[in-house]
């Protein structure tokens, strides 16, 4: 998969680009990551790319020639009117739909795709209208601009492409990525400080144990999002635990799972 970032500040992506899961997918040529500054695509001796906003009010904006001629670059003149398979153009914004990882898998399906990074009060609204194909947000709450968001982007993207985790199935289990959180994770040694690993998870019956961690996900899920199981896939078996959990707080008059 090729991405192609679009931003004012490039000099922040290489540290993390280049480090564990992504630094060997690179390498592998199992994704590659153009970032492309805005700011070459300026015409004046000081790179300018914001101005103040007509109509008056706090903070710049930024303007719309240098981000149409830096996509324009790359994806070629009319991206939006290609001929082949269109580019998701994306703005990094908190008015964007916000990122979750269903929206990571539906962007994993596509090939390349164009990430443009907003900041100061925004972006001329006609980058909006005529350039960019979707807007997404990583939460409610504003950065100080896209480079982080398109980061978080790149990084859920990129794991749910084949052979990037070391592990096939590796991504699947992920919380979210089942519509559940995920189960508790333990490791050697088997006791610390007098915690001890839960003996299912060192029974070898996998049967049980992968009973134990679906029962666990969603548990904690009950307990941390619940919102979360009114969308889950959820089996009978599932949906009588839950329920089963639900009556044992109500019993005992538990405020909290």
């Amino acid at each position: 998969m090729k991405f192609e970032v679009f931003t004012l500040l490039p000099e922040v992506f290489p540290p993390y680009l280049e480090s564990s899961i992504l630094k060997r997918a690179r390498e592998r040529g199992l994704i590659s990551v153009g970032v492309h500054n805005i700011r070459e695509h300026t015409h004046d001796k000081h790179h300018v790319a914001d101005d103040t906003p007509y109509g008056g009010g706090g903070g710049m904006v930024m303007k719309p020639e240098p981000v149409f001629e830096a996509v324009e670059s790359v994806l070629g003149q009319n991206p939006l009117q290609t001929t082949g398979t269109p580019v998701p153009i994306i703005l990094l914004t908190p008015q964007g739909r916000v990122f979750t990882q269903r929206v990571a898998e539906e962007l994993s399906q596509h090939e390349h795709i164009a990430l443009i990074c907003g900041r100061y009060e925004g972006v001329d609204e006609r980058i909006r209208e005529r350039l960019v194909t979707d807007e997404i947000s990583i939460g409610d709450y504003v950065l100080t601009g896209g480079e982080l968001p398109a980061m978080i982007l790149i990084d859920a993207v990129s794991r749910l492409l084949p052979r990037v985790l070391g592990d096939p199935t590796g991504a699947e289990d992920d919380s979210h990525s089942m519509g559940l959180l995920e189960y508790p994770h333990y490791t050697k040694p088997a006791e610390f400080r007098g915690w001890k690993v839960p003996e299912v998870l060192q029974s070898g019956n996998h049967a049980r144990i992968n009973q134990w961690r679906r029962e666990q996900s969603l548990l904690r899920t009950l307990r941390r999002r619940p919102d979360m199981l009114e969308k889950a896939e959820l089996s009978e078996k599932d949906i009588k635990f839950v329920e089963g959990q639900k009556a044992k707080v109500k019993e005992n008059n538990i405020s909290d799972l």
